[in-house]
């Protein structure tokens, strides 16, 4: 008898290490590698000191492939509707003006998990506070004047890539 608990004790040990083990791992996993799109916008600040081409080589260097590509110049309702989802935020207006101030080049990007690697590669959003070598670090001035913008998540890329590349599909 003694033996037969002590199996059955030793089983019901292993089950349950194994479902603490398994839970864990479960709960710490992300989501598989995807392939995405984002959209960057390499701002007028950035435009017009002529980082463009640093830019675009540093995102190519990165192993994004640039899927499409404009430069444009907002009007000031087009910079509102960008910026929609900061409206009633202290800097929203600085922001729209900002983006107002010159031609912009905006491009559609692709890479495995490019929302994520996009982001990482521009930095924090104040220069000052950016890592080493990151695009905000090396090409941004300021908190509002960071040289280029990318997607926040795929909601927003999906958003922003089909309000600057709406006849992308019909090409």
């Amino acid at each position: 008898m003694n033996r037969s608990v002590s199996i059955i004790i030793a089983g019901a040990c292993i089950a349950a290490s194994v479902f603490v083990v398994g839970y864990f791992l479960l709960k710490q996993r992300t989501r598989p590698p995807v392939i995405e799109q984002t959209l960057a916008i390499i701002k007028p600040d950035a435009v017009r000191a002529r980082h463009t081409g640093k830019i675009i080589d540093r995102m190519e260097q990165e192993g994004f492939a640039i899927l499409d590509m404009r430069k444009v110049s907002l009007e000031r309702e087009q910079g509102e509707k960008l910026y929609e989802r900061l409206r009633g935020k202290a800097n929203f207006h600085e922001l729209v003006e900002f983006i107002t101030t010159g031609p912009i080049v905006v491009l559609v990007l692709e890479k495995l998990n490019a929302i994520n690697a996009f982001n990482d590669l521009l930095g924090d959003t104040d220069p000052a506070k950016a890592a080493h070598n990151s695009l905000r670090k090396l090409y941004g001035t300021s908190a509002s004047k960071n040289g280029v913008r990318g997607s926040e998540d795929a909601e927003a890329a999906g958003r922003e890539i089909k309000f600057f590349f709406a006849d992308r599909g019909r090409r």
